[in-house]
């Protein structure tokens, strides 16, 4: 829920105040920063590819489907539609489930692309300045462009999730910075059941 002044600051349409927490900078192995690295840096455009028709008509219901679930917190059609394509795009390039990734950014940042929480992580996926510096070219600014941020941060949970073997209550919790604790992770899992997509759902 957005504080007083957040709310203040989202109406006031400069950048709102996010209540989550922030990643916690970690050393990492050259091995690891230079993939992490190459991953964030391919600038391809998000165009879904599709290796089927079917596969292509189920990312259309898929995109209709969360199309109405944003419609109220993103009323023009062209900006949900660009948010939506990126989200789909960044999270299956990075091998994660739509829903996981639309659940935590409803919790970081209730879908708005400017927020900014009390520690400083910016933008969707309320991305810590410090991974620019890590594993990026060092400008933070970059992180309220859209596909940026949802790059770094599908990159960053992708790493989380290899880092705990799979685990995605503790790799919630490395992306919080509140790793073993269970509010964050539980948020995320309540919020990703709204917009969990049954793909064997056929049209009438």
């Amino acid at each position: 829920m957005l504080s007083v002044p957040g709310a203040c600051a989202a109406w006031l349409g400069v950048p709102g105040v996010a209540l989550a927490g922030g990643q916690l900078e970690e050393p990492l192995m050259d091995s690891v920063r230079t993939a992490l690295t190459s991953a964030v840096s391919n600038q391809a455009p998000p165009e879904p590819l599709f290796s089927s028709t079917e596969a292509r008509i189920m990312y259309l219901r898929w995109l209709g489907t969360m199309s109405d679930k944003l419609r109220k917190r993103k009323p023009e059609w062209e900006v949900r539609r660009d948010f939506l394509q990126t989200v789909w795009y960044e999270s299956k390039r990075a091998g994660l489930d739509t829903s996981l990734v639309m659940g935590l950014i409803q919790v970081e940042s209730a879908f708005r692309k400017f927020a900014v929480s009390p520690v400083g992580a910016r933008g969707y996926m309320q991305v810590m300045p410090f991974w620019t510096r890590v594993i990026g070219d060092g400008d933070a600014g970059k992180l309220f462009h859209m596909q940026t941020n949802l790059r770094f941060g599908c990159v960053i949970l992708r790493h989380y999730l290899d880092r705990e073997k799979g685990d995605v209550y503790m790799a919630l919790g490395r992306y919080n910075g509140s790793r073993g604790k269970a509010p964050y992770p539980n948020a995320v899992f309540a919020a990703q059941r709204n917009f969990v997509f049954d793909e064997k759902v056929t049209s009438a």
